[in-house]
């Protein structure tokens, strides 16, 4: 996905620059950019981080750093930020989302007299590029955000570093989140809200959708006023968002909990399991998992430990081999809580499926007797198309969906799909077994969309559920 941060001070910000870009390494994985101006200019540092952490890649380039304003990002696409000389003057910009009109819009950057694009590895435009190309075609930097924020479908999110000042524009409808810390003589705008805490920031304003406002070590000014209309990823508080972070006032952490306790309820009504322990999927579902072991009463425990030392990055590799490698090599079973016993595995979610069944056989290997599977969202129906969170390269990867075909063929209807996604229809429930048997699950129960909603607390048309059930 990857994460935006910017800070802009009466002082030398470095500092707070790298460690708040810092606090953002687990939204990424390829690469890291820092962009700041002082009284030479700007001066800009992008290196790649797929072998070495954030920080390691930036401590030379932090100590020759110097100026009053910056932005940058943990990225797992695009080189950025981009430093544009353009007629609406040098900045630099840098940008989270992901644009799926890209074509149209090159098409249209060059009938609008943008004579080329770079282009990268691949042939794919930049789009952060894209996005500064869209910008420059208004006469002012605010037209030119509200026009990259009207014609991008998508997402786009974004920090403009200015000579004078940071503009910062949430996306459209808000599907990315941007929080604006103060200290001192010192704003920032920040992906994650918990970047800035240790850094003597305190909470100064949440931006609306597509709500634009422009920076200055003095204050906060809003140029465009947030929209009505909100879609922010449910999957912030499912997955991707740090424990510590809050979005829309609501803490990941604590949303986790009452995930894992809708959980236990569903299954405490049924009264058909009786597991020995609750356990989590190192990292991603032991907030859940403890939620459920609050809820239910079962003790919590931890039968294999994530081995961090020389495994530090929370995400994976983009290679599916090399993604059920690490995730096998980096589990190590803890025998005594395994052997004859009943687990009950909690983990954020099932994409593929790949990497859980792996899981379960491992634990099975481990001397388990029988391991039953809570994923903490409902089957995932549809590629994200607005942030991209999986790296599925067809909706046919989704496990649900490739058993849906084995099911009904290729020609599947959208009024079909929506049955399959109902949790009370009788497709539902036979996808569901049918996955349970393939993967070798004693048992497997989805988290419900419904309760889902009612776990996160904010009305369901605020949120984008498009990968559960295809709305828009």
């Amino acid at each position: 996905m990857g994460g935006i941060f910017g800070v802009i001070a009466k002082k030398n910000c470095v500092y707070d620059l790298f460690f708040g870009i810092d606090y953002h390494s687990h939204l990424g994985t390829k690469r890291g950019g820092m962009a700041v101006y002082g009284k030479d200019g700007f001066n800009r540092a992008i290196h790649n981080i797929e072998n070495s952490p954030f920080r390691t890649k930036f401590e030379s380039d932090v100590n020759e750093m110097e100026g009053t304003s910056g932005i940058g990002c943990i990225s797992d696409n695009e080189p950025q930020p981009l430093i544009v000389r353009s007629h609406l003057g040098s900045f630099a910009i840098t940008t989270v989302g992901l644009i799926s009109n890209s074509d149209e819009l090159v098409d249209m950057a060059y009938s609008k007299g943008n004579p080329h694009f770079l282009e990268m590895s691949g042939g794919n435009i930049n789009q952060t590029e894209l996005v500064a190309a869209i910008i420059n075609q208004e006469s002012t930097l605010i037209d030119g955000i509200k026009h990259a924020q009207n014609v991008i479908k998508g997402s786009m999110s974004m920090l403009i570093l200015t000579p004078d000042g940071i503009y910062a524009a949430r996306d459209r409808l808000g599907r990315t989140p941007i929080i604006i810390g103060h200290k001192d003589g010192a704003f920032c705008a920040s992906f994650e809200s918990f970047a800035y805490l240790n850094l003597g920031y305190s909470d100064y304003k949440n931006l609306g959708p597509g709500e634009i406002v422009f920076i200055t070590a003095d204050g906060v000014e809003t140029v465009s006023p947030p929209g009505d209309e909100m879609k922010i990823c449910t999957f912030l508080w499912i997955y991707y968002g740090y424990p510590t972070s809050c979005y829309e006032g609501i803490n990941v952490e604590n949303m986790r909990y009452r995930c894992g306790e809708m959980l236990a309820r569903r299954d405490m009504n049924e009264g058909n399991i009786k597991p020995d322990m609750v356990a989590g999927v190192p990292d991603s579902g032991i907030a859940h998992a403890i939620g459920y072991a609050n809820e239910s009463g079962i003790p919590f425990a931890r039968p294999f430990i994530k081995y961090t030392p020389t495994w530090p990055r929370s995400f994976m590799p983009p290679n599916q081999a090399e993604r059920d490698m690490i995730a096998r090599m980096k589990l190590i079973p803890v025998q005594d809580l395994i052997h004859d016993k009943s687990l009950l595995l909690i983990d954020d979610s099932i994409v593929r499926g790949t990497q859980l069944r792996e899981t379960t056989e491992f634990l099975y290997e481990s001397g388990a007797n029988e391991v039953h599977i809570r994923p903490a969202c409902p089957p995932i129906m549809f590629g994200c198309k607005y942030l991209n969170f999986s790296r599925s390269t067809s909706e046919l990867d989704l496990i649900a969906r490739r058993v849906i075909r084995e099911r009904e063929g290729d020609d599947v209807s959208d009024a079909l799909l929506a049955d399959y996604a109902d949790p009370d229809s009788t497709n539902y429930k036979e996808m569901i077994d049918e996955i349970c048997a393939e993967r070798n699950f004693t048992s497997l129960r989805y988290h419900r969309l419904d309760d889902m909603i009612e776990s996160v607390g904010l009305p369901e048309c605020k949120l984008c559920t498009y990968c559960w059930n295809g709305k828009e």
